[in-house]
């Protein structure tokens, strides 16, 4: 299987590192796209550099390259998954906005009818995010909420992440075995 990892600027990048190491142990061909705000979270959040993404995945895109493999339909990807995803992200795709790679790779997504799965972390809320968030939901985008589900008992953070990364997972129909589920 191959996906598409995009990572914004929100936080929540444990979500987007951990997925790239599940993956990578399930035989994913993950491609991955950053935005600078993404790299500046990764590193002040996980201590992630540029050189540990490109190790995690088979290949790392500039996110300004709009010629990138990702940016064009006939380069079949079977899903995308941006993870964390800014509320400013939702709302330049809610709205046909694809100025960069990340973006113009979901926009192939959705045009394509092919599976896109958002992680918002933002909240509180607001009515401009909700209904972007709408209109992505009617147009098919799997939209997963990083709260992660306590009925399991994480025993720490990591457990905690790996339900919600499994859960992620679970929308592009790939299971990591990350998590206890619920019997």
């Amino acid at each position: 299987m191959r996906v598409t990892v995009g990572i914004t600027g929100a936080s929540g990048a444990v979500y987007a590192w951990r997925m790239l190491q599940l993956l990578g142990k399930h035989s994913v061909e993950i491609h991955c796209v950053v935005s600078d705000s993404g790299w500046k979270v990764l590193k002040h959040e996980c201590d992630v550099t540029v050189e540990d993404i490109r190790n995690a995945c088979h290949t790392l895109y500039d996110n300004d390259n709009l010629a990138a493999a990702i940016a064009s339909g006939s380069f079949k990807t079977d899903a995308m998954i941006i993870v964390p995803c800014t509320m400013h992200s939702i709302g330049a795709l809610a709205n046909g906005i694809s100025h960069n790679l990340l973006l113009r790779a979901a926009d192939v997504m959705l045009k394509e009818g092919r599976k896109l799965v958002i992680v918002p972390r933002e909240t509180p809320l607001n009515a401009i995010h909700l209904a972007n968030m709408l209109k992505l939901a009617q147009m098919g985008v799997k939209i997963v909420p990083a709260s992660p589900g306590i009925y399991h008992q994480p025993k720490d953070l990591e457990e905690l992440v790996d339900m919600m990364v499994g859960r992620i997972c679970d929308q592009i129909d790939i299971d990591l075995h990350a998590f206890r589920r619920w019997q």
